[in-house]
């Protein structure tokens, strides 16, 4: 969550749903990103647009250690370079074509992009095991006061479940909604994942009810 001036980590996804040699959408309090992961599996996030025809990133296929669009097959490495142009295979893409990346870290099973700099890495979020990802149309505000607890300064919000502790990590996104990914204490046994699912739908349906009183 934000926490300074000089920039903060948003988690934005879930380490298990990015496999090597594939390329997904996330949403930032910021807008959308394009997130991808290599085929060595090193993790890289750019601006969701190629700047040939605009087409989002997210949308195009991993080969090698490169993001290519889907629409003209326009090839970026890791830092964003322009490094193919299918159309002129003979040319060598100019240093001015690139796409805008960001620092992008993966901790504790959750990836982190950051916006600005942040003075210091994102939390390891050590014991904790991370199960699902969900989008609440709902603010932190709302969600605190569903769970009866305030969010810890890493984003968490520790809710009782009857199988066993669940963790929210928080992260607020655009036109108000919240991305929640829902974590789980590693001592909570491999049946405590279908409780914990259940336990964080229906706060979020709590925290939207909320909301809408709020707008009311």
């Amino acid at each position: 969550m934000p926490s300074d001036t000089t920039g903060f980590w948003t988690p934005v996804a879930l380490s298990r749903d990015l496999p090597a040699g594939t390329a997904m959408p996330a949403r930032t309090a910021l807008g959308s990103i394009a997130l991808w992961r290599s085929a060595s599996g090193r993790i890289s996030a750019s601006a969701d647009r190629c700047p040939h025809r605009g087409m989002r990133l997210s949308h195009g296929f991993v080969r090698g250690e490169a993001l290519s669009c889907i629409y003209h097959g326009w090839s970026y490495d890791r830092a964003g370079h322009c490094l193919r142009i299918p159309a002129h295979p003979g040319l060598t893409p100019p240093e001015t074509i690139r796409v805008a990346t960001h620092e992008v870290e993966e901790a504790g099973s959750v990836i982190w992009v950051a916006v600005g700099a942040p003075a210091s890495k994102p939390p390891r979020l050590d014991g904790l095991v991370a199960l699902r990802s969900l989008t609440a149309f709902a603010g932190i505000a709302a969600i605190e006061a569903a769970a009866g607890a305030k969010a810890s300064p890493d984003g968490l919000v520790e809710i009782d479940a009857s199988t066993g502790a669940v963790c929210l990590l928080l992260s607020p996104l655009v036109d108000g909604q919240t991305l929640i990914h829902v974590l789980l204490k590693a001592d909570a046994g491999p049946a405590a994942g279908i409780g914990a699912s259940r336990a964080a739908e229906s706060l979020r349906r709590r925290a939207e009810g909320l909301q809408r009183e709020i707008a009311q």
